[in-house]
């Protein structure tokens, strides 16, 4: 029996060079957090909780302990945001991580279930403060000149010729890209169907000479933001885009407890209402926010992503080692 073939093929995907590349890219974002004074810190990737997010999927495991009567099931997290915002309740100051994040989704050409994320914190930032450093980087990583910003709102008015913000869903079907139109069509979720079109009809057109920020997304969209003190309708929350690829999700973090159990409560909802599995709400992070996150902001940005760009390679295959189907 030939085992080489049953087993796939053992040599890693990316190159010795770029290898080194990796290390060097890592090894630079360390200098620039140190030369910030921003604190590198760890945390687990297994969790009591699993994330709420209606389009993020936990992986889950058994703790099968002797010390226990009953397995006990674990996630593996899909990012460190709530254990780094414990840390932050705890008096921490501004951190940062570089960890390996999981998410049970598709395989391909930007996305590996097992992938490294960076993620930093900065009290005392607004949204606006993070999306500068966050420029900086880029700069130092890639050799950005600079990095543009819009809204949301402009980057529909601007692409689609319509408003998200009071545009109805019909309105919405309409200008749907005929790449889309069908599902368009039949999607009766606005949030849903404004990801779809920002997706198929915005992000390859925005970016493609410099990094965009796109910033105020609706307020139905905030995840762990806050909603802007001058528009209500929306958050304080941007998303970086690169020549096709989206690299970062970035918040003016939420710091009101209540309001966030309540938006765990909405995503579990919908989740029953959609037939997908319910969340275990991750109460540990919940008593740090009653205990008082300070005033900050914080940002999350896909490493595999970034090096493909620094490289200009092709596929996440061509920058880490051993890609789901060969680990």
């Amino acid at each position: 029996m030939n085992h080489s073939k049953t087993l796939g093929c053992w040599q890693p995907t990316m190159t010795r060079a770029m290898l080194i590349a990796r290390a060097q890219l890592l090894a630079s974002i360390r200098r620039f957090f140190a030369d910030r004074d921003v604190l590198e810190v760890e945390t687990p990737v297994m969790s009591q909780a699993a994330v709420c997010d209606i389009h993020l999927q936990n992986f889950v495991t058994q703790f099968d302990s002797p010390q226990q009567a009953q397995q006990q099931a674990l996630y593996l997290t899909t990012s460190p945001e709530f254990h780094m915002k414990r840390l932050l309740c705890a008096g921490s100051g501004p951190i940062y991580q570089i960890c390996k994040s999981f998410r049970n989704e598709e395989q391909g050409r930007f996305h590996n279930p097992e992938f490294t994320m960076l993620e930093w914190y900065r009290p005392d930032f607004d949204h606006h403060a993070l999306m500068t450093e966050m420029a900086e980087l880029m700069t130092l990583v890639i050799g950005a000149d600079e990095c543009d910003r819009m809204t949301y709102q402009q980057a529909f008015l601007t692409h689609l010729n319509v408003d998200p913000l009071i545009a109805s869903l019909t309105e919405l079907q309409q200008v749907a890209p005929a790449s889309c139109a069908d599902l368009a069509h039949h999607e009766t979720d606005r949030d849903t169907l404004l990801q779809l079109l920002f997706s198929m009809a915005i992000e390859p057109r925005i970016g493609q000479q410099r990094p965009v920020f796109v910033y105020g997304f609706p307020a139905s969209q905030a995840a762990l933001a806050e909603l802007n003190h001058n528009d209500p309708r929306t958050a304080d929350r941007f998303e970086l885009y690169f020549r096709g690829i989206e690299l970062a999700n970035g918040f003016r973090e939420l710091q009101d407890a209540s309001e966030q159990r309540a938006r765990f409560a909405a995503d579990n909802h919908y989740r029953q209402q959609h037939g997908l599995p319910q969340a275990p709400v991750d109460e540990l992070f919940l008593q740090a926010l009653e205990a008082g996150l300070p005033a900050c902001s914080g940002v999350a940005l896909g490493i595999d992503r970034l090096l493909m760009l620094q490289q200009d390679a092709a596929a996440i295959s061509d920058v880490i080692a051993f890609p789901v189907d060969r680990a």
